[in-house]
């Protein structure tokens, strides 16, 4: 009989130096999960030798017997597009400024999910049907669920609720109804949460260990495609970081799934448990213009306690009848859970912060809604898209956190999407330059935290240049290191996929890694996936409002990434990679409307 842990945690009380004892160790566990899923070139981190498509996860979670609440739909197509249209800006408009907030309704709220987590499409070829999202997804297998909990909303709910967001009909499971003073004590006017979980088998079906980097991956393009639809109509997003992993559940609903017991090693075998939904985060959406407001964490927790008496509507779906565990990943998650933080009691709100501007007219014309909703994750890339300088400039200033802040330093994050976020950048961008027009094929380096900027030049390597490129602009803390045709290279740096050197230009995003954890805890270690997700998000809005593609590549060799750059240990770490160019369409698929989609599962 296999030896199995509960995935659990305590609240009993810890003394000081048992809790730094036990914060070493869930650092170390958080350290183990990344060198032990590392891509290598003799070999690659542990999974599926075959897919099993007879068990392959069903990407929608339904709540059976939960009453369901129809949102509403909009067009994407704008025939006059107009930047002075309240109901559909200009996407290029959001990175000066946002627009007058909206009132919380029936239609804002259904615009808010259609813009960020709803299906964009069907696609459809041979004897296959599958769906696309508006947020993108690792192998396209969306691992993430998100949860409205809001004060009351005419034509949805007389009083304030707990709902599940079900993509496929673009419509509202009510899971429960909350007390009518939580609202008015807790938070500001006017303002509303969205929870974000994770279900790590969907995403372990396909990639085995690996699996818990990308659903982090996931939960930072949600965050993503979330900010960016509020920012639409008026709203800004902060994650409440202070909450722990129990009261996330609680608020959730999600503690209504079974305990899952950790065997001690991996195994395959019926457990449905399995299927649970991780708590992620929770993002405040409330007007902008906000100033700040304070959270008392404390009094929160032990209110959220009671929403475990409540009672909850319906039955989680099952989503595969067999299921293989990768235990290491729900090991991980145990060790880097986030506890209750009760001193985060008063919340700053930043005031926005534009992005820079050097080449608005890269831009298309394209209003927000059909950038979010047109953007596709390309398959192919076709090798001969140029880009022009001055656009890949023009994306690389809405990459950084800080925006325009008058010769300021970047390190905090003010600007939209990433303003979203509670602590400062900690991830840059090493970039492979292959076809941008005016510039000199090579490796350069994005630093998005310029506190970081020496000591990165002291741990890369000796020979590089750290020079700024040609009409670079000022305020953009972009560095040449090495001019080199580095095609091939950086293929082969991503296990080996064209996709990587036919584009204009690929990149790895390298976190503060090692001390980043050792300064606030392992529960970082899914935030700075977090942050990379987010820059992911941006990096595809911005191809495609310039006309272009991009696609996220989670298939990377690790350590050969960090030699290339000279770095050595664990104080930075490359967590994420992309490619940005000309996509190639293949005329075999077909593509469908997105409402109403086929009467199957995808």
């Amino acid at each position: 009989m296999i030896p199995v842990t509960s995935f659990s945690s305590s609240s009993v009380k810890i003394p000081k130096k048992e809790e730094e004892e036990n914060e070493e160790e869930k650092v170390a566990q958080a350290l183990n999960y990344h060198n032990q899923t590392k891509h290598g070139f003799s070999n690659y981190a542990r999974g599926p030798r075959g897919l099993d498509w007879a068990n392959q996860p069903n990407p929608f979670r339904r709540y059976i017997s939960a009453p369901l609440i129809p949102l509403l739909h909009f067009p994407v197509e704008n025939q006059k597009p107009n930047p002075h249209d309240a109901d559909a800006p200009l996407y290029s408009s959001l990175f000066s400024s946002l627009p007058p907030p909206k009132p919380i309704s029936q239609s804002t709220i259904s615009q808010l999910f259609y813009d960020s987590l709803a299906l964009s499409a069907w696609k459809t070829t041979g004897f296959s049907t599958w769906s696309l999202r508006v947020n993108p997804s690792s192998g396209n297998l969306h691992p993430t669920e998100a949860y409205l909990i809001s004060p009351p909303i005419h034509s949805l709910s007389d009083s304030p609720f707990v709902a599940h967001y079900a993509p496929k009909e673009h419509s509202l499971e009510l899971r429960a109804t909350i007390p009518s003073w939580f609202f008015d004590k807790f938070f500001p006017q006017n303002s509303f949460l969205i929870g974000i979980s994770s279900i790590f088998w969907r995403e372990a079906w396909k990639y085995g260990e690996r699996a818990f980097r990308y659903c982090n991956h996931d939960v930072g393009h949600a965050i993503g495609a979330i900010a960016m639809a509020a920012a639409t109509l008026g709203w800004d997003v902060k994650l409440l970081d202070g909450f722990g992993y129990k009261d996330l559940e609680k608020l959730m609903g999600l503690d209504v799934f079974p305990e899952f017991k950790i065997p001690s090693r991996p195994i395959k075998g019926k457990f449905p448990d399995i299927e649970f939904e991780h708590p992620d985060c929770l993002l405040l959406i409330f007007p902008n213009g906000t100033n700040k407001f304070d959270v008392n964490y404390n009094e929160l927790s032990c209110a959220i306690k009671e929403f475990s008496n409540m009672e909850w509507k319906g039955k989680p779906n099952l989503l595969s009848k067999e299921h293989v565990c990768w235990d290491i990943i729900y090991r991980t998650a145990n060790a880097v859970k986030k506890q209750l933080t009760v001193e985060m009691e008063n919340l700053p709100v930043d005031e926005y912060q534009s992005s820079g501007i050097c080449c608005e007219n890269s831009y298309k014309g394209f209003t927000v809604r059909e950038v979010v909703r047109k953007r596709r994750s390309a398959v192919d890339m076709d090798g001969v898209t140029v880009m022009e300088r001055d656009t890949f400039y023009q994306i690389l200033l809405h990459c950084l956190p800080s925006g325009s802040i008058n010769g300021g330093k970047q390190r905090k994050q003010l600007a939209l999407p990433f303003r979203a976020l509670s602590w400062d950048a900690e991830v840059h961008a090493a970039l492979f330059i292959h076809r941008v027009k005016g510039l000199p094929k090579g490796l350069y380096f994005l630093v998005r935290n310029e506190d970081h900027l020496e000591e990165l030049k002291r741990a890369t390597g000796s020979e590089f240049e750290w020079e700024k490129p040609e009409e670079c602009p000022h305020d953009l803390p972009l560095y040449r290191l090495a001019t080199v045709d580095c095609q091939e290279l950086s293929k082969r740096l991503s296990c080996h996929q064209d996709i990587a050197s036919d584009g204009c230009f690929s990149l790895g995003m390298v976190a503060h890694f090692e001390p980043t954890l050792l300064d606030k805890g392992a529960w970082m270690y899914p935030r700075l996936f977090w942050e990379t997700g987010i820059l992911g998000q941006v990096l595809y809005l911005e191809a495609h409002a310039v006309g272009i593609s991009a696609t996220g590549i989670g298939c990377f060799f690790d350590d050969p990434v960090h030699e290339l750059l000279g770095l050595k240990g664990s104080n930075f770490q490359s967590l994420y990679h992309f490619t940005v160019g000309g996509p190639v369409l293949d005329k075999r698929i077909m593509s469908l409307p997105a409402y109403p989609g086929p009467g199957i599962d995808a």
